[in-house]
């Protein structure tokens, strides 16, 4: 019975990787979600074990019926949207149905109602539901390696939150994204426009081999935060494995900050912002001081939707760094200063040359961006839009917009999309709802209309659209290799398969 999340494993001294090389199933033990990972995460945990395992073997999960959680009653029904979202979030991401209660008598027989007609969509649809294969281009890379030697005592703080920033951002914008070991990256490099490191501070030799070359070939890339600043061991080295890459460097001379300082940055929330470059402010509406900087250009793509401010917040702490004259700065780092009383919160120093948001397209490479400011991490704690927005802009960008989905509506939704011989599988499984950032749902709210666009690879003809939920077909329109057509409505989640 293996853990969902790699903290879990590592510390149960199980790794993961090595566990899959030589299984040909694994039992998944991952009954609830919590707050901060919501139901999206089952999902994830099936694609990271998937890749891992291989998709042609089968995860299935003990899915509890009763209040697991917190609080945990073990004999007490889960409510039965709880426990569907779940369910259907393994489904979506190539996890099989176990459905468990504690005990063979219930005197609390709400939990009876959940399993059955879930388990029954999935009998008669499973066919759709295994051997297959995902599709996406955008790879999330991680390693154990850098939960063990880099997170060490704190691997929720360094190696969690900026990995659970970057998969609800990526939800959030609805781009599909698969994890992708780091010692996989040669092997499946060739699916993907863009890898993002997320706070991978623990690389080793080859690993940043394999991020070079993906990069060299064209390929984007995002790091945030000390991505490659430490062997594989997490020991700190004078400077960022790929810094050639990012086009920043620590500067040479200046001792780095105290691994220990660094570690308190990442836990602490500081009254700091990132100014945005170039300033616009001078051309808006609104009182005017008179030196506002004369507007110098207009503003990157990855800066898209920010016009109307300079400044976005932040709240960690930056060092200097030395910038390659080929990069390009877009966010400068604004220090600390007071938010208590009202009167004392201005700037006490408005501009710094600390780089916050590097881009980097020199050397004829693939499009690169360095973030040092941990904007990955402050979204998986503190939930800010802007953070979000900005991070799937850079997604956007590095990757060129090379993405095989887009949906359009009203709503909170996780989308998978997989390839079978002939045809595609679309999931699209609606998190909408009162209680998305608080569990226990009690209470599905639909969604809709929904306007579906999916490139089609070779051999998916696309006109054909079979809706397994609603259990009926729709219309589509091909046109330029994509097949488009419309949901009018989605209460749980609906199934496409595209033929």
């Amino acid at each position: 019975m293996n853990s969902g999340t790699i903290p879990a494993q590592a510390q149960k001294f199980r790794d993961y990787k090595a566990i899959c090389e030589r299984s040909e199933i694994v039992m998944l033990d991952e009954q609830a979600r919590n707050d901060a990972t919501g139901f999206q995460h089952n999902g994830e945990a099936g694609k990271l074990i998937h890749g891992l395992l291989g998709w042609d073997k089968l995860i299935p999960e003990s899915m509890a019926m009763y209040q697991a959680g917190r609080p945990q009653f073990r004999l007490a029904s889960k409510p039965d949207a709880e426990a569907r979202l779940w369910m259907l979030e393994g489904f979506a991401g190539g996890i099989q149905p176990w459905w468990h209660h504690v005990g063979a008598y219930q005197e609390d027989q709400r939990m009876f109602r959940t399993a059955e007609p879930v388990l029954r969509w999935h009998a008669e649809n499973q066919q759709y539901l295994i051997n297959r294969r995902p599709i996406a281009t955008v790879g999330l890379v991680w390693s154990q390696s850098n939960t063990d030697f880099y997170g060490r005592d704190n691997p929720d703080e360094l190696v969690e939150l900026p990995w659970r920033g970057w998969t609800n951002a990526l939800v959030r914008a609805r781009i599909p994204y698969l994890p992708v070991h780091a010692n996989h990256i040669a092997r499946d490099a060739d699916q993907f426009s863009v890898l993002i490191l997320p706070n991978l501070a623990a690389l080793s030799d080859a690993q940043v081999e394999a991020v070079r070359r993906f990069v060299e070939r064209g390929g984007g890339l995002i790091a945030t935060g000390e991505a490659g600043r430490c062997n594989e061991s997490g020991e700190p080295q004078p400077d960022f494995a790929l810094a050639d890459v990012f086009g920043a460097h620590i500067i040479s001379g200046q001792p780095a900050s105290a691994d220990s300082t660094m570690r308190r940055w990442a836990a602490e929330t500081q009254h700091t912002y990132l100014r945005l470059t170039p300033e616009l402010r001078a051309r808006g509406p609104g009182p005017k001081t008179g030196d506002e900087p004369a507007v110098a250009g207009e503003r990157h793509p990855a800066l898209k939707g920010f016009d109307e401010t300079d400044i976005l917040p932040f709240g960690g702490m930056l060092e200097p760094l030395r910038v390659d004259g080929g990069a390009t700065i877009l966010a400068t780092f604004i220090s600390a200063f007071p938010s208590s009383p009202p009167e004392a919160a201005w700037m006490r120093q408005p501009r710094t040359d600390i780089p916050a948001l590097i881009v980097n397209e020199a050397g004829g490479h693939g499009r690169v961006a360095f973030l040092p400011a941990d904007l990955d991490r402050r979204f998986g704690r503190d939930n800010l839009p802007d953070h979000a927005n900005l991070l799937a802009n850079l997604v956007r960008w590095t990757a060129r917009d090379n993405f095989p989905l887009q949906v359009e509506g009203a709503g909170f939704l996780d989308c998978h999309l997989y390839e079978q011989p002939g045809r595609l599988v679309l999931h699209l499984v609606n998190l909408t709802s009162a209680g998305t950032w608080r569990a226990p749902v009690d209470e599905l709210i639909r969604v809709g209309p929904l306007s579906v666009r999916v490139r089609l690879p070779a051999g998916v003809r696309g006109n054909r659209i079979q809706l397994l939920v609603s259990k009926r077909s729709t219309k589509a329109a091909v046109k330029n290799g994509w097949t488009r057509f419309d949901l009018p409505t989605i209460l749980d989640h609906e199934v496409a398969v595209i033929g």
